[in-house]
C-alpha cells in the first residue's frame, strides 16, 4: 500500500474530525425530533380527550333540556297544543334546522314541530333507537341516519317520556350537524389539524378540513381497526384525504360517538429535514474550509519539505567533498608516515562518514543507538557477526551524539581488532547500554566487555586511541569514558547526558 501524500493525510484529519461532529449534530437534531413527536402525540391525544368534555357537555346540555321538557304538565296531560310553545321555544336555541319531535313505541309520530298536522307525518326511520328508548328508560343517543320528516342525515337525542314509572313516548331532538361542525372548527389547533366527530359506526358526521367531501363517509381502515378494540388510543394513519397523520381517538362513554384528531406527519418532519438541512449545510461549509486549509497547509508544508530536502542535499554534498578533501590531504600528509598511522587516520575518518552517511538517510534528525553502533562496527563483523553481541532499550540520539559515539565505538574496536577479542578466531565482545534516569537530565551508560582473546596487559602510557575516547567523552558527550584492562579482557564503560531533543 503505497503512503499516503501529505495533502490526503490532512485532509482525513479534517475529515475525521468533521464527519463525527456532523453526525453527531444529526442524531442530536433526530432526537430532539423524536422527543418532538413523541409530545406532538401527547398533545393530539390530549386534544381529542378534551374535544369529548366540551362534546359531552354539549349533549349533556340538551339532553338536560329535553328531560325538563318530559316532565312538563303539558306531555304528561297529553296536551300536545300547550307542548308546542314550549318545544318551539327549545328549538329556537339552536336554529330553524333543529326538529323536536314525539313518537310511541311503534314509531308513530305524535308530535313535531316542523308542522301542526300530526296526522300527515311519516313514522320514524329509525324504530332501533325508539326500542331502545323504551326498553332502558334512559337517553339514547343514534348514529347517523336519514331523517324521515326532512329527509336529511341526521343524529337524534332521545329522552323517555314517563308515566307512572313506564315509558309513554320517545321524545326525540335531531340538533343541526353544523352545531357539531361548529364545535369541531373550533377546537381545531390549527389548519395542520384534522379533526372528525364519528358515530359508533365510525361514520363521519363533523370534520375539518374537506367537511363536506368525507360526510357520511366511513373512517380509514387502520383507525376503524383500532376503533373496534379499544375505547382510546395513539396511532399512525392515512385520512379520508390520503394525508399520513400522527392521530389519536377517544369514545364518549355518554354518546358513543368517538372524537378524532391528527397532526400531518409532514408538519411533524418538517422541522427534522429542516435541522438535517441546515447542520449539513454549516458541516459542508467547515468541512469545505477545513480541506481547503488542509490543502493549503500541505502545500506550504511539502514546499518547506521540498527546501529542507534542498538544503540537507546541499550539505550531504558539501561534507562528502569535505571528508573527500580531508582524504586526499591525509594520503599527501601521510606519505611518508608508517601504513599503521594512515590505516587508523582512514578509519578514523571512515567512521565519521558512516555516522554522516546514517544521519544523512533520516535526514539530520537523529538516529537511533543500535542503527549506529551497527554501523559503526559493520567492517567488523563482515567476518563472523555472532562475535558481537548487543543488548539494550531503544535510544534515539541527537545528531550530533550519533558522529561523536559512532567515531568512539568504532575506536574501540579497532582496538578490539589489533589487541583484543577481535584479533583472534575466539574473542567475543559483548555490547550492553541502558539508560539512567536518576539524575536531573537522562544519561546513557554504554558497556564494552571483551572475552576470550589474547592475554590482557595494561600498557604502560595511554595510546592516542584511549584518549580519544577519554576526551570525546568528556568534552562533546558531557561525560565520561573508562578503560579497564582486566584479565579476562577490556572493559570499556562510555556515560554520556542524552539530549532532551534528539
Amino acid at each position: 500500500m503505497s503512503k499516503l501524500t501529505l495533502p490526503v493525510r490532512l485532509a482525513l484529519l479534517v475529515a475525521g474530525t468533521m464527519l463525527p461532529l456532523i453526525v453527531f449534530a444529526v442524531g442530536l437534531a433526530y432526537s430532539n425530533y423524536r422527543q418532538d413527536r413523541s409530545e406532538a402525540t401527547r398533545r393530539v391525544l390530549e386534544t381529542v380527550r378534551s374535544m369529548r368534555l366540551v362534546l359531552d357537555s354539549e349533549v349533556q346540555r340538551m339532553t338536560g333540556g329535553l328531560q325538563v321538557l318530559a316532565l312538563g304538565d303539558s306531555l304528561q296531560s297529553g296536551d300536545f297544543d300547550g307542548f308546542r310553545r314550549l318545544a318551539v321555544e327549545f328549538t329556537s336555541q339552536y336554529g330553524g334546522d333543529s326538529v323536536l319531535l314525539l313518537a310511541d313505541r311503534s314509531g308513530r309520530q305524535l308530535f313535531s314541530t316542523v308542522t301542526t298536522e300530526a296526522a300527515n307525518l311519516p313514522p320514524r326511520n329509525n324504530r332501533e333507537i325508539v326500542e331502545r328508548v323504551f326498553a332502558s328508560k334512559a337517553p339514547q343517543y343514534s348514529d347517523l341516519f336519514v331523517g324521515s320528516t326532512e329527509k336529511r342525515p341526521i343524529v337524534t337525542v332521545e329522552v323517555p317520556v314517563l308515566r307512572n314509572g313506564e315509558v309513554a313516548y320517545a321524545l326525540s331532538f335531531s340538533p343541526p350537524i353544523a352545531i357539531f361542525q361548529k364545535l369541531v372548527e373550533q377546537q381545531r389547533p390549527n389548519d395542520q389539524w384534522t379533526v372528525s366527530l364519528l358515530d359508533t359506526k365510525a361514520r363521519v358526521f363533523a370534520r375539518t378540513p374537506n367537511p363536506a367531501e368525507t360526510f357520511g363517509k366511513q373512517a380509514s381502515g387502520a383507525l376503524y381497526e383500532a376503533m373496534s378494540h379499544t375505547p382510546e388510543a395513539a396511532l399512525s394513519t392515512v385520512s379520508l384525504d390520503g394525508v399520513a397523520l400522527s392521530s389519536a381517538f377517544t369514545r364518549s362513554q355518554l354518546t358513543g360517538w368517538t372524537v378524532v384528531a391528527g397532526v400531518s406527519e409532514s408538519s411533524l418532519i418538517a422541522p427534522l429535514w429542516r435541522d438535517i438541512a441546515i447542520t449539513s449545510l454549516i458541516g459542508g461549509i467547515l468541512l469545505l474550509v477545513g480541506l481547503t486549509f488542509a490543502v493549503r497547509m500541505a502545500t506550504t508544508i511539502a514546499r518547506g519539505e521540498m527546501l529542507h530536502d534542498l538544503l540537507i542535499e546541499e550539505l550531504n554534498h558539501r561534507v562528502k567533498n569535505t571528508l573527500a578533501l580531508m582524504q586526499a590531504i591525509a594520503v599527501q600528509t601521510f606519505r611518508s608516515a608508517s601504513r599503521d598511522e594512515r590505516t587508523k587516520f582512514e578509519g578514523r575518518l571512515g567512521a565519521l562518514a558512516e555516522a554522516h552517511n546514517l544521519l544523512s538517510q533520516e535526514k539530520w534528525a537523529g538516529s537511533e543507538l543500535r542503527d549506529v553502533i551497527a554501523r559503526a562496527l559493520q567492517p567488523f563483523l563482515m567476518s563472523n557477526s555472532d562475535r558481537i553481541r548487543m543488548a539494550g532499550p531503544t535510544v534515539p540520539l541527537s545528531p550530533r551524539l550519533a558522529v561523536v559515539l559512532s567515531m568512539i565505538v568504532h575506536e574501540i574496536a579497532t582496538n578490539a581488532a589489533k589487541y583484543g577479542a577481535l584479533s583472534n578466531e575466539t574473542g567475543r565482545v559483548t555490547l550492553d547500554w541502558e539508560v539512567i534516569a536518576d539524575a536531573p537530565k537522562p544519561r546513557l551508560r554504554l558497556i564494552w566487555t571483551e572475552t576470550g582473546g589474547p592475554p590482557v596487559t595494561a600498557p604502560v602510557q595511554r595510546g592516542f586511541g584511549s584518549r580519544l575516547i577519554e576526551r570525546s567523552a568528556r568534552d562533546q558527550l558531557d561525560g565520561e569514558a573508562t578503560v579497564d584492562f582486566l584479565p579476562r579482557g577490556v572493559v570499556c564503560t562510555v556515560i554520556c547526558t542524552l539530549d532532551e531533543a534528539p
